[in-house]
Parts: C-alpha cells; sequence; structure tokens
C-alpha cells in the first residue's frame, strides 16, 4: 500500500530516512516529496548572539532549520575554533531547550545537551520551561517568520524574558507541483498523505485537490467521525475511485487540516516515525479512524 509523506528526505546513521524504515515495517511503501523550502536571515545578528551567552539564560531550538542556522553561523564567520573552545562550553552551563528528537539530534551535534525533546510541541515545551526556568537573564529564540505565538505568550505570561531573532523564512518548494505531477501519474492515488506544517498544508493543497479530483470533496462532505470512517472504506473499496485518508504529525497541522474541511483519520501521538507509522497503520486497517 502506498503512502506520500509531504517532508524532504533526512538520512540518519543507517543511511535511510527513518519514516521510510517505519513504514516500511508496516508493509507501507512511503514517498517523500518536500513541499517546504528554507532562506536564511539575520545570519549575522544571530551569529553575535551565539557569541556572549553571558547575556543569556539559556537557548530554544523548535526546529532544525533554526539548528542549522546556527552551524551556519558558526562556519561562515569562522567561529568553529573559538566555538569549540569555550563558547560551546559557556552555552552548555545554561539550558538548551529542544521540541522533538529530530531537532534534538542536531542540536547535539554541534556539542550542545539538550533537555525537553519529549514535550512533543510547542505546548508542552512552554509548559516544561516555566515549571523549570528561574534566570532573570532571557531565553535566545532563533525562529521562523511564521512561528506560533504560543510559547512566546506562555513564557511572557510566566514572567521569563525571551529575545526571538528570525533565522529562516518558509517558502514553498519550487517542485511541488511537478513532483506531485509526476508521483500521481506514476504511483496513482496514495492511501494517505501525511502532512508535517501548517504551512506545508497551505502550499500543497490546491496541486493535492487538482490531482484528487472529485475524492476530495466526497471526503470533505463526510463530517461526523462515524460517517467519515464509514464513507472512507467505502471509497477505498471502490477501486475506480479511491479515496485519501489525512494525517497529520501533530496536533497544529491537525487543525490546520480542519480549518481547511479536510477530516483528520490520524495524528501522531508523538512527532517521531514511530508514532506516525503506527497512527498510520491503525488508521488504514477497516475502521481504524483514530
Amino acid at each position: 500500500m502506498k503512502v506520500l509523506l509531504l517532508k524532504d528526505a533526512k538520512e540518519d546513521d543507517c543511511g535511510q530516512d527513518p519514516y521510510i524504515r517505519e513504514l516500511g515495517l508496516y508493509g507501507l511503501e512511503a514517498t517523500l516529496i518536500p513541499v517546504l523550502s528554507f532562506e536564511f536571515l539575520s545570519l549575522p545578528s544571530f551569529s553575535e548572539k551565539l557569541s556572549h551567552p553571558e547575556d543569556y539564560g539559556g537557548l530554544i531550538f523548535t526546529s532544525p532549520r533554526a539548528v542549522e542556522a546556527a552551524q551556519l553561523c558558526l562556519e561562515k564567520n569562522n567561529k568553529t575554533e573559538v566555538w569549540e573552545r569555550s563558547l560551546k562550553e559557556k552555552w552548555n552551563a545554561k539550558s538548551v531547550y529542544v521540541v522533538g528528537n529530530a531537532t534534538a539530534s542536531l542540536v547535539s551535534k554541534i556539542g550542545l545537551d539538550t533537555e525537553g525533546e519529549t514535550c512533543g510541541n510547542a505546548e508542552k515545551l512552554a509548559e516544561y520551561i516555566c515549571s523549570r526556568e528561574s534566570s532573570a537573564l532571557p531565553l535566545l529564540f532563533p525562529c521562523g517568520n511564521l512561528k506560533r505565538e504560543i510559547l512566546p505568550k506562555a513564557l511572557k505570561d510566566k514572567g521569563i524574558a525571551m529575545e526571538s531573532v528570525t533565522v529562516y523564512q518558509t517558502i514553498p518548494h519550487p517542485g511541488i507541483q511537478g513532483n506531485l505531477n509526476s508521483y500521481y501519474s506514476q504511483q496513482g492515488v496514495p492511501a494517505s498523505i501525511t502532512f508535517f506544517s501548517p504551512s506545508g498544508l497551505t502550499y500543497s493543497l490546491k496541486h493535492i485537490q487538482e490531482l484528487s479530483g472529485d475524492s476530495i470533496d466526497q471526503i470533505k462532505g463526510a463530517r461526523h467521525p462515524k460517517q467519515n470512517c464509514l464513507q472512507l472504506e467505502l471509497l477505498r473499496k471502490d477501486c475506480t475511485n479511491a479515496a485519501t485518508m489525512f494525517a497529520a504529525i501533530g496536533p497544529t497541522t491537525a487543525r490546520a487540516l480542519a480549518a481547511q474541511g479536510l477530516p483528520v483519520s490520524c495524528t501522531a501521538e508523538s512527532p517521531t516515525p514511530q508514532a506516525l507509522a503506527t497512527g498510520i497503520r491503525k488508521a488504514l486497517q477497516p475502521h481504524g479512524c483514530c
């Protein structure tokens, strides 16, 4: 059974994207199509801030792109030596908060110890930080132009100072339409599509609707959970009108799908390959809406 994941490929130590591997364990053939690109911004300013850990109570990373911005700062400004000699140790004396294991893994590669990675999303990380943070110095938060305000607001409400710096902006991947056209023409309609961010949904939904034809409209018409499960199953049995099940990597993306009138058959319990694979497998089973 073929499933489509709207994300870029990231090989792990085994040389394979972990999402492809985990879904393959359930007999699901996954294809990855990137829908987002990123442009880095304000790197000189961010680099300067990274050079002065004494001005901050710690760091917050909520996306891999923010960590990549830090890596670029170290590489482009010849700071690798001073980072290894002193800056890394000074930052490690402070808290480095992260969301998700993927982000934590990248942070560890620049030599920083992390905490909070099991929180899974910004809401839970905010709770975690508020339960622990006592420094009067602000937390440095490198972020993207589409960052949500939940984390900054939660910290502000608790009197925890934070300094945001926008280090990247999100733009549509230039190959979205061509890659999706190629996939649908060669593979047909997938059994499921997983969205990994609200912005990824925004940039790809129009193309998916055009390629899926009437099946999306029929799915959108099924709003009641029980009705939705039944209708999805009936559509899957109709080989001439295959339906696609929609999955989300987390609650924020699930809400974005719902706002578009699309029922979410699966939301991963945590933003990990294992949780997503388990959720999709369950949702694709008969009467398996989750």
